[in-house]
């Protein structure tokens, strides 16, 4: 059989769009690929987003809830930090209550017993495993036996030591600590036996950041 040169060029352009339509369909294929996993990284950036927003909100809500549930006197610190511009962000993070009954200050003193140091020590390594820039409001209650005058020295004089010893012993900035005395004036329980005014004598850290 003879091919004409129209047969010979027929049979060439017929190749070569051949060749064209699978090299079209594999590039095809290639960007179609190469969409897919953009798409699914894309997919995957807007999940991650959403999870983080996510636990932003979940942050802010427990923050709310945490001021919301703030003992009087830690919602009172947390205004006087911020009103004193000592806070980077205004939060409240945890509040930590010693009870004269678990730290056994003596009667009328303000003197740290051993178990006072130990929970001490339990707060500042707590504090530093955060590893945050935290500002500690120290508070002194007392119960209500006494005058009120003389309650309000004690209680301060007890915060002082609190934070005296986390100055010289835990090597907190004391800058970063305030101390103020409530007295009796804000029993956790009313003063009307020996076990409640145990738990009104108390030393309450505050820490804020």
């Amino acid at each position: 059989m003879k091919f004409t040169a129209f047969s010979v060029l027929a049979i060439t352009l017929l190749t070569t769009a051949c060749a064209t339509k699978n090299f079209v369909r594999r590039e095809n294929s290639t960007v179609e690929e190469r969409l897919s996993q953009q798409m699914t990284e894309i997919e995957g950036q807007i999940e991650e987003t959403q999870t983080d927003i996510e636990r932003v909100e979940d942050r802010t809500e427990q923050n709310e809830q945490q001021v919301a549930e703030l003992s009087k006197t830690s919602q009172e610190a947390l205004d006087r930090a911020i009103a004193a511009g000592k806070l980077a962000e205004g939060k409240f993070l945890y509040e930590t209550v010693l009870t004269d009954d678990k730290v056994r200050f003596g009667f009328d003193r303000a003197e740290l017993s051993d178990e006072a140091r130990a929970a001490l020590d339990s707060f500042a390594a707590s504090v530093k495993s955060s590893n945050e820039n935290v500002y500690i409001e120290i508070q002194g209650h007392t119960d209500d036996i006494g005058p009120d005058a003389y309650n309000q020295k004690l209680g301060l004089e007890r915060a002082e030591a609190v934070r005296a010893y986390l100055g010289q012993s835990q090597g907190f900035a004391l800058h970063r600590i305030s101390v103020i005395s409530y007295g009796e004036s804000e029993p956790m329980v009313a003063n009307d036996s020996r076990e409640n005014r145990s738990q009104n004598r108390r030393v309450l850290l505050v820490v804020l950041k």
